[in-house]
């Protein structure tokens, strides 16, 4: 016997060094950032103080003294780990009263915590559809819809974006044994609102389930913050809501919220909740001080309004650029390319400003961003002074 390999053993599918060169070409590698230091919407980034306007902790509650408070408060009772799943030992008192929290800050009967928002809606939508049933997506929805939609096996029809004409037709034609439609309602990177109201009335007309991911409405629209659907005024047996825990509210996780029996159905099917440890007690105690926060606190939410009518009516571009059709605290401005995209974000970042590019597959071929996020952390002065920053570059 001879452990000598065949001539060609050296052959392989796998040129990992020529899949990087391909997407250096159509400039859309990612470099991950080191934050060095926190101090609000300032940043310590590779020896550099930056301003922000990168990320989604809209309320800038992330680094509120009162979280703070709470986190070293529910470190010194539940310790950091949860040890195990919510089904075996892993589901604590913090869990159950945070759990409780969240339905009544919705407005609705029962409320399920997960530890992160991606594996949330992953996990839901095999739980609530399988082969033979149908699932009916907005052509925008974030990544987590979308590898939902796949894993359920379900049929997946994508609709016009917030097109709720488009959806009724497919709704109608449709022979599937069962039917959800899955919406994000703020998209994340244009900041426009789906229909919910239309939606809701479809779901209703054709038997079907509405699920509504609302990661960037929770705690910035609604009466005290509690969202998107309780902006437009859903009731409705035939709604979940969902929403993550790591942007307005400043601290991590994600839920969704519905009637008593679909969310104790969701808890013995939704296999990202079953077979995953649980998120620390202690994150779950600090919630509990966010939801106080986000309610109580208004003038975030008349900040935000305060800024994004800054960026709408101050807001001069250069030649060719224009801003997304977006009422929320993320502000679009749609550049076109990948190169002069991350030209852009560099000239600003040159100067102290952090924007990101945001490139395909996260934004459809061709529509390459510069996405403004607002935080209610920031002073007017500071959006101003990159306001000019941006009316003065090249393009």
């Amino acid at each position: 016997m001879t452990n000598a390999l065949p001539p060609d053993a050296t052959a392989t599918a796998w040129d990992f060094d020529a899949e990087l060169r391909a997407i250096d070409d159509a400039r859309l590698r990612r470099r991950r950032r080191v934050i060095e230091a926190y101090d609000g919407v300032r940043l310590r980034v590779d020896g550099r103080d930056l301003l922000a306007f990168c990320s989604n902790d809209y309320l800038g509650l992330a680094q509120h003294p009162q979280l703070r408070a709470a986190a070293a408060e529910g470190a010194a009772r539940w310790g950091v780990g949860a040890t195990a799943s919510p089904l075996v030992c892993g589901h604590s008192l913090a869990h159950e009263q945070l759990e409780q929290d969240l339905a009544r800050f919705v407005g609705m009967p029962r409320a399920l915590y997960f530890y992160a928002g991606f594996p949330t809606n992953t996990g839901l939508l095999p739980a609530l559809v399988g082969r033979g049933d149908a699932v009916f997506s907005d052509a925008l929805n974030h990544a987590c819809l979308i590898d939902g939609a796949r894993l359920a096996r379900a049929e997946v029809q994508v609709y016009a974006h917030a097109d709720a004409d488009d959806l009724a037709r497919r709704l109608r034609l449709s022979t599937a044994r069962r039917k959800l439609i899955a919406t994000d309602a703020v998209f994340s990177m244009d900041g426009d609102l789906a229909p919910l109201r239309e939606l809701l009335q479809l779901a209703e007309r054709f038997d079907a389930l509405l699920l509504i991911d609302d990661a960037h409405g929770f705690g910035v629209l609604g009466s005290g913050g509690a969202g998107s659907a309780a902006a437009a005024q859903l009731r409705s047996p035939r709604l979940l809501y969902m929403a993550t825990l790591g942007k307005a509210a400043g601290v991590a996780g994600a839920f969704v919220a519905g009637s008593e029996a679909a969310v104790e159905l969701l808890m013995q099917r939704t296999r990202s909740y079953m077979f995953a440890t649980a998120a620390p007690p202690l994150v779950a105690h600090v919630l509990r001080t966010s939801l106080r926060l986000i309610a109580d606190e208004e003038w975030r939410r008349v900040r935000l309004r305060e800024l994004v009518r800054m960026v709408r009516e101050e807001a001069q571009l250069p030649a060719g650029w224009r801003l997304g059709r977006s009422a929320t605290p993320v502000q679009p401005i749609i550049v076109g390319g990948n190169a002069p995209a991350l030209r852009a974000m560099q000239q600003l970042w040159d100067q102290g400003f952090w924007v990101p590019a945001i490139r395909p597959p996260t934004v459809p071929e061709g529509s390459a961003r510069l996405r403004l996020s607002l935080s209610a952390a920031h002073a007017p002065q500071q959006l101003r002074e990159l306001l000019q920053a941006l009316a003065a570059l090249p393009g």
